[in-house]
C-alpha cells in the first residue's frame, strides 16, 4: 500500500475532532472522511462510518490489518502536525532584521 495523496480539510483545533481528512492510495483508490480524533490519551484516525438502524456505528471502509492501520495513522497524523506546524510559523510576528 502506497499512499500518495493526503488532503486535510475542515481542521478545528479547539474540540475533540480536529480534522476531517481524504487519502488517496497507489494513485487509484480514495478514502474520504475519515477524521482526526483526540481521545484521551492521544491522536487517533477514525475511518469512515455509517449509522445503522439500533443506533451503533460501522466503518464503510477500513484497514484490514494492524500494520496497515498503522501505515495509515502514522502518515495521517505525520501530515497533520506538519500542517499545524506550517500553520503556526505563518502567524509568527517577522523577526525586525538589523542591517
Amino acid at each position: 500500500m502506497n499512499i500518495t495523496d493526503v488532503k486535510i480539510r475542515s481542521v478545528n483545533l479547539t474540540g475533540s475532532m480536529k480534522a476531517v481528512v481524504s487519502v488517496t492510495i497507489d494513485n487509484e483508490i480514495a478514502i474520504h472522511d475519515m477524521k482526526i480524533i483526540e481521545g484521551p490519551e492521544r491522536l487517533f484516525l477514525a475511518m469512515p462510518s455509517r449509522k445503522m438502524f439500533d443506533g451503533s456505528f460501522r466503518d464503510i471502509a477500513h484497514p484490514i490489518n494492524a500494520a496497515a492501520r498503522e501505515k495509515l495513522e502514522k502518515t495521517v497524523l505525520a501530515k497533520f502536525e506538519e500542517m499545524k506546524e506550517t500553520a503556526a510559523h505563518a502567524n509568527e510576528p517577522e523577526e525586525p532584521k538589523f542591517e
